[in-house]
């Protein structure tokens, strides 16, 4: 019951982060809005470690830092595809997929459940699926670009579920330092390698973009890109207590409900509508989430 909790609390903040982040990708870049989700979420993370504790090994280091890879990859190319859009169609997309990946991971580790829970899965994955694929006439269909990166950020979200499951029991959020820390190197270095770049290629014109234009449109998204990034290191530890509590394949399948928080807030503040088709997909994830809590 209570990994089911925390499952589900922290694909509801997946969700949060998401929204925050891929609108942060419309005004700078993905790249730099997962450069500074990193950052965030690392000065949470080691407020935190104070508070949880955590036995710093070479095995939850090194996890931590192959997990920090996969997760920058993962959500460089989720934010850039939500910035494309529609986010009602490829949060879920991305869902079913890193939902996939861990659960064929966690029954060929030979993970099993009674009858109830291969049901209350299956409903789960069914629920994504209503959720994010909508057959209404007037639904938008996205790019073949965004599928292909929406599918991409998912098998790496999955491979991220995997490795965090791997790490010691007795780490507590050491190994997330080490995924921030890394996932921050990575992009911060890409960042500085790309600005270097284009520097040489526009030095004649560098001053045409006045100081007043740039500030406007950097700040909106730096505050929303912080915002994200401390919303997915919360999630990444409610969902790291959740695999320490349970299941890889139940954790993987309730994280993967994330897109209901993604669609709330893009129903809320962007007005996106949520159709019937939708609403019951929502609802089974609820009922799905009920009856996994019974195992």
């Amino acid at each position: 019951m209570f990994s089911v909790l925390l499952g589900l609390a922290g694909a509801l903040v997946y969700g949060a982060a998401d929204f925050f982040g891929g609108i942060a990708a419309k005004r700078i870049s993905a790249l730099k809005v997962t450069a500074i989700g990193a950052a965030s979420g690392l000065v949470l993370l080691l407020l935190l470690l104070p508070l949880t504790g955590g036995t710093w090994s070479a095995e939850a280091v090194a996890l931590g830092a192959l997990s920090g890879i996969s997760g920058a990859l993962a959500i460089s190319l989720l934010y850039a595809c939500l910035a494309i859009g529609p986010m009602s169609i490829l949060s879920p997309l991305t869902a079913v997929i890193s939902a996939m990946v861990p659960l064929t991971a966690g029954v060929l580790r030979g993970e099993r459940l009674p009858p109830l829970g291969y049901l209350a899965l299956g409903l789960a994955l069914l629920a994504v699926v209503l959720v994010g694929f909508v057959p209404d006439r007037g639904a938008v269909r996205p790019s073949a670009k965004a599928l292909a990166m929406a599918v991409g950020a998912g098998s790496l979200i999955g491979v991220f579920l995997i490795v965090i499951d791997l790490t010691p029991s007795d780490s507590g959020v050491v190994p997330l330092i080490a995924n921030r820390t890394v996932n921050a190197t990575l992009m911060f270095t890409t960042i500085g390698v790309l600005a270097l770049v284009a520097s040489r290629r526009r030095r004649a014109d560098a001053a045409v973009v006045g100081p007043p234009a740039h500030v406007a449109r950097w700040s909106p998204g730096l505050r929303l890109a912080i915002a994200g990034g401390t919303l997915d290191a919360t999630a990444n530890v409610l969902i790291l207590l959740g695999l320490r509590a349970g299941d890889l394949s139940i954790m993987a399948v309730l994280t993967a409900m994330y897109p209901a928080g993604t669609i709330i807030l893009a129903a809320v503040l962007l007005k996106e509508r949520i159709t019937p088709t939708q609403g019951i997909g929502l609802a089974l994830a609820l009922t799905a989430a009920a009856m996994l809590a019974l195992i």
